[in-house]
């Protein structure tokens, strides 16, 4: 959550000449529904059983980049499947630009909807403490700069294309 993910997937789709998902708006799209209201309205186990359903059926795309939501990886084999079907990236960001950048935008994203600053931050810290351990399975690593462009160039020469 706020790693850049859908700015920097969007852009890297353009440069390596692929198609362009993500999973969040597809969910949406699908569902007729935001995130939020899916999260509000059937609760975040139906919102985990349908994101692990689209998952699978994206996997099977070719020359596709998919932007997950930030949890994807931590519910049942998601974080397998990913790596079985394609070139899995984590998008890592220190904790403090990722604080930064949802200081403004908590309203969007559920799972932090409403917080203070302050719990802001320590709901940051402990999800990436949780999630990191899923992340670091990934088959790349990539500590992100914070500059979408310049990621986009170095991922666009490092990442395996078929």
């Amino acid at each position: 959550m706020g790693s850049g993910k859908s700015t920097i997937g969007k852009k890297l789709a353009a440069k390596l000449s692929c198609d362009f998902i993500d999973m969040d708006a597809y969910i949406e799209q699908k569902e007729g529904k935001t995130i939020a209201e899916i999260f509000k309205t059937k609760g975040e186990n139906y919102f985990r059983s349908l994101e692990q359903n689209v998952l699978k059926s994206l996997c099977i795309m070719e020359n596709v980049v998919i932007s997950t939501g930030g949890g994807t990886p931590c519910f049942f084999d998601n974080m397998e499947v990913m790596n079985q079907s394609g070139y899995s990236v984590y998008l890592k960001l220190e904790a403090e630009k990722i604080i930064g950048r949802l200081k403004n935008g908590t309203g969007k994203r559920p799972l932090i909807s409403n917080l203070t600053a302050l719990e802001l931050e320590q709901e940051i810290r402990e999800r990436l403490k949780i999630r990191e351990p899923f992340y670091n399975k990934a088959k790349m690593i990539y500590t992100s700069e914070g500059s979408p462009n310049r990621d986009v160039e170095k991922l666009s020469t490092i990442i395996p294309q078929s």
